[in-house]
């Protein structure tokens, strides 16, 4: 379907953060309930980021949406909260811009785990749409991406992807090519899973300010 108007919509990917479910290769480090406090910092953080980035609506696509951390977080940032679909994580993207796309001229996804990202890679992701792109992207250093733009879906471009690996970008690329889309690529980013990851949002100084608004 068509949009309808012009309107763009912002989803943040997020999940709960439970003890033991959340940031699970930090909790060696940290403990499962530090794992899970960091995650959440990281949750308020894209929610605050996506928000002064200006660009219209914002949904909260929890897991579980029936959270009452992520329904906090979905009043305190404006957000609509939203279960995530059934299947795995490209399943789970496909349905929500696809839904989103219904309506509005074009969709922005990120997670939750990329503190370095910031409302101006939000703004560069929707001119480089409204330029005419049919995707933009933002690689993550780690092989996947932190950010997808789209103006079009095609279940193609997540379906039997191997996430969670270093060819995830790599394999987009190719499906993109396959698609015959043009797309672009921002600057790429690191996000934070591991112990080393730690280590460098701790020396980066984004650590103290995580769940407050970034500058």
């Amino acid at each position: 379907m068509s949009p309808t108007n012009k309107r763009r919509t912002v989803l943040v990917f997020a999940k709960a953060p439970r003890p033991g479910l959340a940031k699970t290769r930090l909790v060696p480090l940290l403990g499962a309930e530090g794992a899970a406090a960091l995650h959440a910092k990281l949750v308020k953080r894209t929610l605050e980021t996506a928000r002064r980035a200006g660009l219209g609506d914002l949904e909260l696509h929890g897991e579980p949406a029936d959270d009452d951390f992520l329904r906090f977080c979905a009043e305190r940032y404006g957000a609509r909260l939203v279960p995530q679909a059934a299947g795995d994580l490209g399943d789970r993207m496909c349905v929500a811009v696809q839904q989103v796309l219904e309506t509005c001229a074009y969709a922005i996804l990120v997670g939750s785990d990329c503190p370095a990202l910031t409302a101006r890679h939000l703004r560069l992701a929707a001119k480089a749409l409204e330029d005419g792109n049919d995707a933009v992207f933002v690689p993550a250093e780690d092989g996947g991406y932190a950010l997808v733009g789209l103006a079009r879906c095609d279940a193609r471009l997540f379906q039997g992807v191997a996430w969670s690996t270093a060819r995830v970008m790599e394999e987009t690329r190719n499906r993109l090519t396959t698609l015959g889309w043009k797309w672009q690529e921002l600057e790429t980013l690191w996000d934070v899973d591991t112990a080393g990851d730690y280590a460098r949002l701790a020396a980066s100084g984004l650590l103290e300010r995580a769940g407050k608004p970034p500058k």
